[in-house]
Parts: C-alpha cells; sequence; structure tokens
C-alpha cells in the first residue's frame, strides 16, 4: 500500500481524540474521515486533526471513499448496530470495547464479518501494549514458573450522572462493561475459560452496578480475584502469582509503561517501556498489519477470544442479576 492507511472514525468523543492523536504519530496512517450526529462536531474534530471528510450522520461515512478501516468509539449500546453497517459495506473494523452489549449481538457481528469476509477487531487495546506482550513472554519462559492465582482491579470514583454513559442502562453503564472487563480480560487471557464464576455487585441508583466483585475457578483449582468499582479509586493493580515468583503491573496496569517481577523473596526485576503515543497506536498498528496481510481477525486477539470474553460478561451479569434493555 503505497499511500497512507486511512483510518475513518465514528463517534468523536473523548476515547476518539485519544486515538485520533495516535494515528497522526503513527507512520504509513492518516485520520480519513469522521462521523458524528451532529455535522458541527464532526467538523470541529476534522479542523483539529486535519481529516479530510466530517460527515453529519453515521451513515454518510459508508459512502467515504479510500477507506480502509474504521474505529467505532460511540457509547456501547451502539456498537452492535455501526459494526453491522460497516461489515455490510464491506468496510473493516475496529470497534471499541466491550464488542457489543451481550453475547447474542456479539456472534451475530463475528458471523456478518466472517461470512462477509471482511476484517473485524474488538479494540482491547490492553492486549497489544508492551507490557501485556511481555507478561506472555515471561509466564511462556517460566519464569515464575507454573502460575497459580492472579489478581486484579479497577476502580475510580466517577461523578454521577444518571443520563450518562457510565451510569445510564440504556447506554450499557456499570462498573462490569467499562472497566471490569479489564480485570475479566487478563484472567481469560493468562487462565483461559473458567468453571465456576461467582459474582457479587452494589447496584446504583439507576440500577447499574457501581461495585463488583468476581471470582473464577478453574479445573485445575486455579483462582482469579477480581475487582471493579465506580465509587472508589483503588490501587488499579495486577498480580500474577506463580510457583516461583510473581508478575507485578504497576499502578493503572490496563495501560502502564512499567512491570515487575518479584523473585520469592522479594526482590523486584523491574521493566520500563517508552511510548511514542497514548498506547492506542499499538492496536492501530494491528489491525493495520493484518489487514495489509489479508486477515480477517487478529491471531493477537481472535475473535473467538471476543466471544469468550462477551459470554463471561453475560455469565457475571447473569450472577450479579445485571440485565439491559438490549438483552430483551
Amino acid at each position: 500500500m503505497s499511500r497512507p492507511f486511512h483510518w475513518g472514525i465514528i463517534g468523536p468523543g473523548k476515547i476518539a481524540h485519544k486515538f485520533a492523536q495516535d494515528i497522526v504519530k503513527l507512520e504509513g496512517a492518516t485520520v480519513h474521515a469522521v462521523a458524528s450526529r451532529a455535522k458541527e462536531r464532526a467538523n470541529a474534530f476534522a479542523e483539529r486533526y486535519n481529516i479530510s471528510h466530517a460527515f453529519g450522520s453515521y451513515e454518510g461515512i459508508l459512502s467515504c471513499p479510500d477507506l480502509d478501516a474504521i474505529y467505532i468509539a460511540t457509547p456501547h449500546n451502539s456498537h452492535y448496530e455501526h459494526t453491522l453497517r460497516c461489515i455490510d459495506a464491506g468496510i473493516p473494523v475496529l470497534c471499541e470495547k466491550p464488542f457489543a452489549m451481550n453475547s447474542h449481538q456479539a456472534r451475530e457481528m463475528v458471523e456478518r464479518a466472517q461470512s462477509r469476509q471482511v476484517f473485524l477487531m474488538e479494540a482491547l487495546w490492553t492486549r497489544f501494549l508492551p507490557t501485556t506482550l511481555k507478561t506472555l513472554e515471561l509466564i511462556e519462559s517460566g519464569a515464575i514458573g507454573e502460575v497459580v492465582s492472579l489478581k486484579a482491579d479497577f476502580g475510580f470514583q466517577a461523578t454521577f450522572e444518571p443520563e450518562g454513559r457510565l451510569f445510564n442502562p440504556d447506554l450499557g453503564g456499570g462498573a462490569l462493561l467499562d472497566i471490569g472487563i479489564y480485570p475479566v480480560f487478563l484472567a481469560l487471557l493468562i487462565l483461559g475459560k473458567p468453571s465456576q464464576v461467582n459474582a457479587l455487585a452494589k447496584k446504583g441508583a439507576t440500577g447499574v452496578d457501581v461495585d463488583t466483585g468476581m471470582l473464577l475457578q478453574y479445573d485445575d483449582g486455579r483462582i482469579a480475584h477480581l475487582h471493579a468499582s465506580l465509587l472508589a479509586r483503588t490501587k488499579t493493580e495486577a498480580f500474577i502469582y506463580g510457583e516461583h515468583g510473581t508478575i507485578h503491573l504497576h499502578t493503572r496496569w490496563h495501560e502502564p509503561t512499567s512491570m515487575s517481577i518479584i523473585s520469592p523473596d522479594g526482590r523486584p526485576t523491574n521493566y520500563h517501556f517508552e511510548w511514542p503515543n497514548n498506547g492506542y497506536g499499538f492496536e492501530a498498528q494491528e489491525v493495520m498489519k493484518c489487514i495489509r496481510q489479508e486477515l480477517t481477525e487478529s491471531p493477537l486477539w481472535p475473535l473467538a477470544k471476543t466471544l469468550e470474553l462477551m459470554n463471561l460478561l453475560d455469565t457475571i451479569r447473569a450472577e450479579i442479576g445485571l440485565s439491559y434493555p438490549a438483552d430483551m
């Protein structure tokens, strides 16, 4: 591909700004088009990042010429609809997490992409970070021996806005889908599919979970201890405990630039990574690489894993009695 890789963005919100900032710094890539429900908002975003095409409707971007992929950054409840529209238009998709509102939607999205041979990937950016790659490398090398358990949390004190994205059930609000997905993802990545799931949650005034604790158990006895909260700032760390040591992903572990291996006697070996961007450039590079190789999914985060994650989130929601309008 001689020209730059042309990205489109649906939904110019906070995350879309971070993504666009990373694309600007990425060699061989540019943001070619942006779509919003409001033309003024699309125009402002386009002006800020020197984007050629701005659309005042989500449908408009589908007819934009020379698009190589679209990044969907709308609220959770819109991912299903916008992904299907892009796939039907033959446009590869990077869809923000959570991939869908439930596993039923996720399966339909995956089946549609596979039947049309269109690239599709969940934007679980943590999967592609240097710390995650190093973690998997260390485990594979036997640096901590067999993994015996895992602990991960993610919590911050959110301002209560009943109609806002975090608390509105119509938008897929709640701690689990917004931030709990990260600890659940890590457990799935490191330990695989659990045999037993136990979860408890505190519900907020709007009915969504605001504090959720999860315990995943595996056939071989391993356990994952997970926590997500919109009520309090937690340390937001992750620990992978092995027979011969511990991997510690430092605070805000879902986006860290440092990590450690802690030996049985407590001595740490530290690793530091320099980022050229906000961290979203790593997943963008994976998409570009896959599409240039004419792949329809990523070998690092395949669609089967996305479906496993969505099924696990559904199971946790059933445990805590959390449902959404999209489930009806």
